[in-house]
């Protein structure tokens, strides 16, 4: 089956180069025919390099394969979120459908979007497409609430991909991760869709189905954080959609609002795993968020500061909200974040440490993982030049 469709692709290849009537459509062409099979050329676009043997198209579907269960797990807890909130009684099928047809669209609109910008620069400067939006068009509908209208998410993402991408030269040269830029866009320009009761739960009907159900006593379809950011008390309790108490179990297995895939830990760790197995993230970066997050939220917690984000146990901090997916997924692009090797712990746990911070000092964004990330993306070259620079000196000062 492959040869012949690699047969077809090669005998259709000449309609699209130089001279042929299709020339127009060549990175059309090419983006499919080198996702298909791999090419025996290299890659032209320095910034699309990739610092090792893999090939760069496959690295990054290994990075949509690892995202698999944790956008799986996420279409399920959206029906599951709905039918909680709405009373209704669902089986795990009908459940999961529910969540499918709420997520499906958001899958659709980033990668129409995102790709059709991609394909058009890339046409307009006659350079082959690269491959990063194949990750960063799959991130996006996990990283942003359920209710956000779609044409807010097409908006946030055709931003984020033209400044926050193409300006910088494309793949491999922008300096902050794509994905994070369009929630930043989304919660900076939208704030009231992104956050209260209504944004994480889908509490109306998907394309029709159980419209008109009424929501039950007590709903509550805050995030757990979102919870801790207005609460009075230093030892307020969160709940999830019923009002009942959440424990770390509950958290660490994800049946909790949130956004589509950063409520399972479970998911995101079978992610992780399959990334560290594969080679293709840094468990230095992991292991080094994860380490300055618990250490910031420990010594919050013995320090004295009398609010309840001061208080949440540290190990409540790393399975809820962003900091387990961002950990796994977005801190450790290799395109953004720090490349030495003692830079990458470096650059971890500068993340880890500010994303407890700004969420326990800035209770007016309770999050705190997308921020943090970005503040490392800045950091990372300087973080880099510093490592290599006091290695440069340690073996001057040998010579000497």
């Amino acid at each position: 089956m492959f040869n012949k469709l690699y047969d077809i692709s090669e005998k259709i290849r000449p309609h699209f180069e130089e001279g042929g009537k299709l020339h127009a459509l060549w990175s059309l062409y090419d983006g499919f025919a080198t996702f298909l099979f791999t090419p025996n050329t290299t890659a032209k676009r320095l910034g699309a390099q990739v610092h090792d043997a893999n090939d760069s198209k496959r690295t990054m579907i290994m990075v949509v394969l690892a995202l698999v269960p944790a956008m799986l797990f996420g279409m399920y807890n959206v029906g599951y979120q709905h039918f909680l909130a709405t009373g209704g009684d669902a089986g795990f099928w009908a459940t999961f459908a529910f969540g499918l047809l709420a997520v499906l669209p958001f899958i659709i609109v980033s990668y129409v979007v995102g790709l059709g910008i991609e394909f058009t620069v890339a046409q307009w400067k006659h350079e082959e497409i690269a491959e990063g939006f194949l990750v960063t068009g799959f991130i996006i509908p996990l990283i942003v609430p359920i209710n956000t209208p779609l044409w807010m998410v097409a908006v946030a993402t055709a931003f984020a991909v033209i400044f926050a991408k193409e300006v910088f030269g494309g793949t491999g040269y922008n300096i902050f991760n794509v994905a994070l830029i369009t929630r930043a866009f989304l919660f900076f320009a939208y704030p009231t869709h992104m956050t209260g009761d209504k944004a994480f739960v889908r509490t109306e009907g998907t394309w029709g189905w159980d419209n008109g159900q009424a929501l039950v006593d007590g709903f509550s379809g805050a995030t757990p954080l979102g919870q801790i950011a207005i609460a009075t008390e230093p030892t307020h309790q969160i709940v999830n959609t019923l009002g009942q108490p959440i424990g770390f179990w509950d958290a660490f297995i994800g049946l909790i609002p949130g956004s589509v895939g950063e409520t399972s830990v479970i998911a995101i760790l079978l992610g992780a795993c399959l990334l560290l197995m594969t080679g293709v993230a840094s468990w230095k970066t992991m292991t080094a968020v994860f380490a300055g997050g618990a250490l910031t939220a420990l010594l919050f917690n013995v320090g004295g500061v009398d609010t309840a984000a001061a208080n949440m146990p540290w190990y409540m901090h790393l399975v809820t909200g962003g900091f387990c997916f961002g950990a796994v997924f977005m801190a450790t692009d290799p395109v953004t974040s720090a490349r030495t090797e003692c830079g990458k712990w470096i650059y971890g746990l500068l993340i880890g440490c500010m994303a407890i911070v700004i969420r326990v000092l800035n209770p007016g964004y309770p999050e705190g993982m997308m921020l943090a990330i970005l503040l490392g993306n800045c950091f990372a070259p300087l973080i880099d030049w510093c490592v290599v620079q006091a290695n440069i000196n340690k073996r001057a000062k040998r010579l000497k």
